[in-house]
């Protein structure tokens, strides 16, 4: 359900980018604190027509073999499909659209690659009120699989969500389900976690204070599991299937993931921080499958399907 709930000022929309780029960098400094060898280089930006950016990359870390946390600011002449695909009604309207987007691939096979996103989009018209939205959530997707940490993950998603309305984690927990699957493989991308859009159904206050509940919840989601698995032994088998995974990865972004898609068609984003989702190394081998009974099988099995988790 969405709605224009209520007028949008320019105070309003400087407090949402001074909460973005705080989140950034908040999670920036969490993140370097779990590796401790790596630090996430900074990359600001800008755009001719508008737009403007900070891209922060960690690499080669012991722990995080590559990761972006990417704060974008850009501006619009008119909406791209990707963004106005479920709105459209709001096709051909002017935009300026900001948020922080986030992918971690780290080194250990056991421990999962994370991805956050928090967004902001206005939509405006001349004659008619401008109309807002926010987006975002996070999702988990695991190579090899424990039932503590996918427990762990959502159960700190459902307290975020409940300081706000118990009916709003299962509602953004099955639309992430839905969103995050990759239609030509039959599968999930991972086990999930919390997906909305269009979301304006409150007055703006309630609506940013979810968002910055939600978006704060992001590292004590994924911290914890990532401290747990990160000095587990791993062989060459396994990193050889957390490459052939990542490729399920790389297929979703590229086809399906809006953000990827809005950036690429709006044509105001920058190319090196839209594609900085993508794994440092992928592979894709040709009609494999696990072998019965492995951990490799299990995550299929037990992992990548529809499962209430708390």
């Amino acid at each position: 359900m969405t709605g224009n709930a209520g007028l949008i000022n320019a105070a309003q929309i400087a407090m949402v980018r001074d909460y973005l780029l705080s989140l950034q960098e908040r999670i920036c400094s969490g993140l370097e604190a779990i590796d401790q060898t790596a630090k996430f280089r900074t990359d600001a930006w800008e755009r001719d027509g508008g737009g403007t950016g900070r891209s922060r990359v960690i690499s080669d870390g012991a722990v995080f073999e590559k990761g972006g946390v990417n704060f974008s600011h850009v501006f619009g002449e008119k909406l791209p499909p990707s963004a106005s695909a479920t709105r459209p009604e709001l096709a051909g309207r002017s935009f300026q659209a900001m948020g922080v987007s986030l992918v971690i691939h780290p080194n250990n096979p056991k421990v999962p690659t994370s991805h956050a996103n928090f967004r902001f989009f206005i939509a405006e018209k001349p004659g008619e009120e401008p109309v807002w939205w926010f987006g975002g959530g996070y999702d988990l997707t695991p190579y090899y699989g424990f039932d503590e940490d996918c427990e762990h993950w959502h159960s700190t998603a459902k307290r975020a969500c409940e300081q706000f309305d118990a009916e709003l984690y299962p509602r953004f927990k099955k639309q992430c389900d839905e969103y995050f699957y990759i239609k030509h493989r039959e599968e999930p991308r991972g086990v999930g976690g919390l997906f909305f859009d269009d979301f304006n159904e409150l007055p703006f206050e309630e609506c940013f204070a979810m968002v910055k509940t939600l978006g704060d919840s992001y590292l004590e989601a994924y911290g914890p599991i990532v401290e747990r698995r990160k000095e587990l032994a791993f062989t060459e088998q396994n990193k050889r299937f957390q490459c052939y995974r990542r490729g399920r990865y790389v297929e979703f972004n590229l086809v399906y993931d809006r953000g990827t898609l809005f950036g690429l068609q709006s044509g105001v984003g920058r190319i090196e921080s839209i594609l900085m989702s993508l794994p440092p190394v992928v592979r894709w081998d040709y009609d494999w499958h696990p072998e019965a009974g492995s951990e490799e099988a299990r995550l299929y099995t037990d992992y990548l399907r529809f499962r209430d988790w708390v």
